[in-house]
């Protein structure tokens, strides 16, 4: 059994717009030939790949097949350009990265790498806990991730620690913490969550003995606005050290102490030979290395 990559490559676009009508714009062919085509893939496969839901989405057998169409489509482009015969062709690079990585160090890699190739980045933010995910599907070909063990397929690449304090602004530090900061306070404060997965704020909450469920949480779901509303005095947060580092300086924002949340950061990328996708590996691990902080090292 062969998988034709016409085929597979209509699946990979149609789950990339979300529509049979939208890939089929993309495709400069009509929806019914979209249809054709996925049904065709079935056939061969004796498998459904796609739930034609709102947004349409593949199911396990399509993630593999997704999975191939973007492996083989970089290869395709790899080798095209080693015969510099690209024909200005652009790679398209699906990655993963979570939220404060985007708005802090992450672009600045990308943009080299962008300087150099014809190349273009589709980014899918996530929480680090879930952009592992993302790879396993197929969605992307790399991410950053919390997730140190390998997803199958992929190989592994330590990026550094991001390092969180927990920070409010001065006046906001001065409304609620003149006594100092202690459980009874912590339990009333108001504190800025990323979303409703975040769980960095309860993590130091913990070393408190702060109750579960307290303190009233805000939810402001942009990396970049979740450090204005702290700065603001919206509520007090954990923020990584890039984003603090001038409030601190300037006295805007204030530690609140306790002790630092780490979270160790991977990059995880498919495993085969591309050197578009190990260019953009090597240049993304290289800062990872340049600007987080050092993993410990575990001694015993």
């Amino acid at each position: 059994m062969t998988i034709p990559f016409e085929l597979a490559r209509t699946l990979a676009t149609v789950i990339d717009e979300g529509t049979l009508d939208a890939a089929a714009r993309r495709l400069h062919i009509t929806s019914s030939a979209v249809s054709q085509r996925v049904r065709a893939l079935e056939d061969q496969l004796g498998r459904v790949v796609l739930v034609r839901s709102k947004p349409v989405r593949a199911t396990p057998a399509g993630d593999a097949v997704v999975r191939l169409a973007r492996q083989l489509a970089l290869l395709e482009h790899d080798a095209l350009a080693a015969i510099g015969a690209e024909s200005g062709a652009v790679a398209s690079v699906p990655l993963a990265v979570n939220a404060d990585s985007l708005a802090t160090w992450f672009l600045a890699p990308l943009a080299r790498v962008a300087e150099r190739r014809a190349v273009v980045f589709d980014l899918h933010r996530d929480d680090q806990d879930f952009t592992a995910g993302l790879l396993e599907t197929g969605v992307v070909m790399a991410a950053v991730t919390s997730r140190e063990t390998p997803v199958a397929g992929c190989r592994v690449r330590s990026l550094g620690v991001l390092r969180y304090e927990a920070v409010a602004s001065a006046g906001f530090a001065a409304r609620w913490f003149s006594d100092g900061v202690h459980a009874g306070v912590l339990t009333s404060a108001p504190v800025v969550d990323f979303d409703r997965r975040d769980d960095l704020q309860t993590r130091w909450l913990a070393g408190f003995d702060v109750p579960v469920g307290a303190p009233p949480r805000h939810r402001v779901p942009a990396s970049q606005d979740f450090a204005t509303a702290v700065a603001l005095g919206l509520g007090w947060g954990l923020l990584p050290e890039f984003q603090s580092a001038e409030g601190l300086a300037s006295g805007a924002l204030v530690r609140l102490g306790g002790p630092p949340v780490d979270v160790p950061l991977f990059w995880q990328q498919w495993n085969l030979t591309s050197p578009l996708l190990d260019e953009v590996a090597d240049e993304v691990v290289g800062e990872g290395r340049r600007v987080l902080s050092p993993r410990p090292v575990n001694r015993r």
